[in-house]
């Protein structure tokens, strides 16, 4: 995915795709499912599935509503694998079981995102740990992918401390945590307060120190303060999200536009939307969007990039120092991009 990322800006690196729009849940400050919906049917997906592997896609993410509720969802995920894109999932976790977890393992899912939101169910959210943690339990001992567990701040939820209590168990069982800032249930975000910052800052502090996007990239932090983030959002480009209805939208928070349908998209359009103003994008909580204009500030101003997003010290600065030589002001860096592009699946 980085490797195609850095060849060409001209396709996506991620795409979300909703095969269905109905949930099992009914979180508050969730705008993004309904009660009713019947699932995409499986030629319909696979078609759009197919078109996003034309427009070079290097990572699809199967998003909802709640994916779990499809039920060709292997199949989707053996399709996207099968057109050479990473294959993602982000799920409640509701629904998981062993039978679920082997039939991704066979399918070749790459990675898995569940969002806990408290440790006990309450009137806001009932994606809990005390609810989920023997799904994760599960989950460490059957997955052959990865899995990222994400913890929340804002959006209405009462404790922040459970957030930390939620990151600290998905690292104790040996999955990767981050953490989220949250609008409510209007697309509003408050800033975090005081014991909503401690938290957060703690949270980051235990990810891996070599590199960490919610702690390094100040997209996150800036929006914890309220304060609005100056940055070129990639949204309709470089990342697509595909509703239901199959048609490309920015992101889940700004569906209509563009509202262009898959079928039609062209390369064209991923090229205009990647530089196009968005009004929305300087208090953006959409961490993926970010994480995607990260990756092609790396591709445009690498070393500027680099200096900002890792450690000045330590073990992290040398290996810098050594990729920036490498791939940036050494005397074979061409060579050097050319050989890392072949080993990671490069399709450019």
């Amino acid at each position: 995915m980085l490797a195609r990322g850095f060849q060409s800006a001209s396709h996506p690196v991620l795409a979300q795709i909703v095969p269905i729009r109905r949930c099992n849940l009914a979180c508050s400050y969730c705008n993004e499912f309904d009660t009713h919906s019947s699932p995409v049917a499986l030629a319909t997906m696979r078609e759009r599935i197919d078109h996003l592997a034309r427009l070079g896609t290097a990572n699809i993410e199967i998003s909802g509503g709640e994916p779990l509720l499809h039920p060709d969802l292997d199949e989707l995920i053996r399709h996207i694998r099968g057109t050479g894109a990473l294959a993602g999932l982000i799920t409640n976790g509701y629904l998981l079981s062993e039978k679920r977890v082997e039939g991704f393992n066979d399918a070749g899912l790459d990675h898995l995102q569940i969002s806990i939101d408290n440790v006990t169910p309450d009137a806001v959210s009932m994606k809990s740990l005390k609810v989920l943690d023997a799904k994760l339990r599960m989950l460490a001992k059957r997955a052959a992918f990865g899995v990222n567990i994400n913890s929340v701040l804002g959006g209405g939820l009462g404790n922040p401390g459970d957030a930390l209590t939620i990151a600290k168990r998905a690292i104790d069982l040996g999955f990767t945590a981050t953490v989220g800032l949250i609008h409510d249930g209007h697309g509003r975000l408050l800033p975090l307060t005081p014991e909503q910052r401690r938290v957060y800052d703690e949270i980051a502090s235990l990810t891996a120190p070599f590199y960490s996007v919610q702690k390094q990239n100040d997209f996150q932090r800036n929006l914890a303060f309220g304060r609005a983030n100056d940055w070129q959002c990639g949204a309709g480009g470089r990342y697509l999200y595909i509703c239901e209805d199959g048609l490309v939208h920015w992101c889940s928070q700004q569906r209509g536009h563009p509202g262009i349908p898959l079928a039609g998209y062209t390369t064209e359009d991923v090229r205009r939307e990647s530089t196009s103003e968005k009004s929305c994008a300087p208090l953006c909580t959409v961490s993926c969007v970010h994480r995607v204009a990260l990756l092609d500030r790396l591709r445009t101003q690498p070393l500027a990039t680099l200096d900002e997003i890792m450690p000045a010290r330590g073990g992290g600065a040398v290996s810098v120092r050594m990729l920036r030589w490498a791939f940036v002001t050494g005397p074979h860096h061409d060579r050097f991009r050319a050989v890392a592009a072949r080993l990671l699946g490069s399709r450019s």
